[in-house]
Parts: structure tokens; sequence; C-alpha cells
């Protein structure tokens, strides 16, 4: 009778309730917009204060992983039918720890950027900036080697705003970016980093996420707040690698009806569809969002 008990109460903590939200504008006749197509959003709430703060994603076959500011990794079963996501299932919390399984230590925690390389998970962190390898069950495997600029965290502009996001493929490695430009680089800039190498671009925001589009192509999520008109802006654009070529491919902006929040995370779903998340910052008055979009 116990056991019963436990496995419903269980069930019951690790529920995600999911419901229908709307992020754009009551102006907007149709789900496109400029080089994008929204497909669904929704508010995630959750009944275990340890889900929160929601800032990177990584998917595959059904299984989504998430990262959590404070070195917690959470996996879900996530379906996505019809264009729609139709469920949301809380399956794993793990708490990111050293290869001798102990958790790590409070000052190595800011865990920001995820993303795969093969069966595991390449990590980005803030504060003590760098990028580790860890298997999906938060154990670390190895430190990675990334640009010799981004080791010394005096470069940045803050401690806090180091290495936010984080993507690999195989033609290029892992790429890299500090949330803002290093205190050495041009301002009008942001610059990605490989190992060995460096692109620009044009800031139109602070990054929050970094994904593969394509062999060459890179989507870039970028994120503006202003504290005192609160309006805030959130930009995916497109960067190709091999030629430099930059696009803006959506704005979406909180003054033209955009119901936004804090968009952070990014993953890519299919060959056409992403979704992103929002780090509701543990405040009560903002949301954590999912949504589900495709590119043109």
């Amino acid at each position: 009778m116990f056991s019963r008990f436990y496995i419903i109460l269980l069930c019951t903590l690790l529920s995600a309730e999911i419901y229908d939200y709307n992020i754009k504008p009551s102006s907007l006749s149709t789900s496109s917009f400029m080089g994008i197509k929204i497909l669904d959003s929704k508010e995630l709430r959750f009944s275990l204060s340890d889900v929160s703060e929601l800032s990177a994603l990584a998917y595959k076959k059904g299984k989504l992983y998430i990262l959590g500011d404070k070195g917690f990794l959470y996996l879900f079963d996530i379906k996505i039918e019809n264009e729609k996501i139709k469920k949301l299932s809380l399956k794993k919390i793990m708490k990111l720890k050293s290869s001798k399984s102990k958790r790590l230590k409070k000052s190595k925690r800011d865990s920001e950027g995820l993303t795969f390389l093969g069966d595991d998970l390449l990590i980005s962190f803030e504060k003590k900036p760098r990028v580790e390898l860890f298997s999906k069950d938060g154990i670390k495997i190895k430190s990675q080697k990334i640009h010799t600029y981004l080791r010394d965290v005096k470069k940045y502009k803050d401690e806090n705003k180091a290495l936010e996001a984080v993507a690999y493929n195989k033609a290029y490695g892992i790429i890299t970016a500090p949330e803002s430009p290093l205190k050495i680089a041009n301002q009008n800039y942001h610059t990605l980093y490989s190992k060995n190498r460096t692109w620009e671009f044009p800031i139109s925001g602070k990054i929050t996420a970094l994904e593969f589009i394509s062999k060459n192509e890179l989507m870039i999520l970028q994120r503006y707040f202003n504290k005192i008109t609160r309006k805030r802006v959130t930009s995916i654009s497109k960067l190709n690698l091999q030629n430099s070529n930059y696009i803006v491919l959506a704005e979406l902006d909180s003054t033209k009806g955009w119901n936004i929040d804090n968009f952070e995370g990014l993953t890519k779903v299919d060959e056409k569809k992403y979704l992103m998340v929002s780090d509701d910052n543990n405040f009560f008055l903002q949301k954590t969002l999912l949504v589900l979009f495709e590119i043109d």
C-alpha cells in the first residue's frame, strides 16, 4: 500500500503541466512572421521547486534534455504530433557531477549551454568559463579545448557574461560564444569561437543559444531587455560559417504585441522545426514558455 502511494506521489511530483499560451500579436493574421512560422507555444508549470531557470535544450529521438542554471539536468519525454506539442513528461532530475561522481562545487555549477556530441552532452558554463563533456546521466567525462581568448574570465565583461551557448558539428567542431563581447573584441559585433577560428556578426541582443541548421549554417538566439521600459526582443538569425552571410530571420518585439519572455534555450527537432524555452529566473512574474517553430 505504501509503495503504491509512493509511486502515485512521485508521478505527481514529476508531472509537467502544459497550458496553451499564445505568444503572437493579435494583429498577426498568420502564424508566419518574417523567416519563421510559430507552430505551437505552451506555458510549463512544475510541482517541484527544483525545476526552474531552464536555460538550454538538446533533443534526440523523442527525448528532451533541459539544462538548469544551477547545475541541474532534466530528462523529458516529449511528443510532437501534427505540428503541436502534445505531451511533456519529466522522467528524471540529475545533478551535474564530476568524473568522481561528486556534485559540482557551487562555484562551478553555472551551466548555460547544451548540445549533443554523439550520445553525450556538451555543456558550457559561466563564472568559470569552460566547455565540458558529460554523460546523459550528468557525469563529467572530460574537459574540452576552447579558444585561448575564452579561457581567462578577466577577458569577459562580467563572470555572468561568459559562455552562454554551445553548438557542435563534425565540420567545425565545438562553437561557443560569450553572452556579450569580450573586453578585447569589437563591441559592435558578436564573435563566435571554435578552437582555432572566429566569426563576427552584428549585435541585436545578448547571445543565449546556438544550434546548427545545416553543415555550414548556425542559428543564433539573442535577447534584448530594457529594465526601465520593460521592452523585450527575441532575435532569431542565421550565420553561414563558410561565407559569413548573416540573415535575421525574425525579431519578436514585445512593444509590437509579442507576448514573450526570457528565451535562452534552442534545439532542432527535425529538418526545419525547432524548440526554444524561456528561463523564468525563478521569479513569480516570469513564465517558462516552450515554443515550437519552423523556418522557411
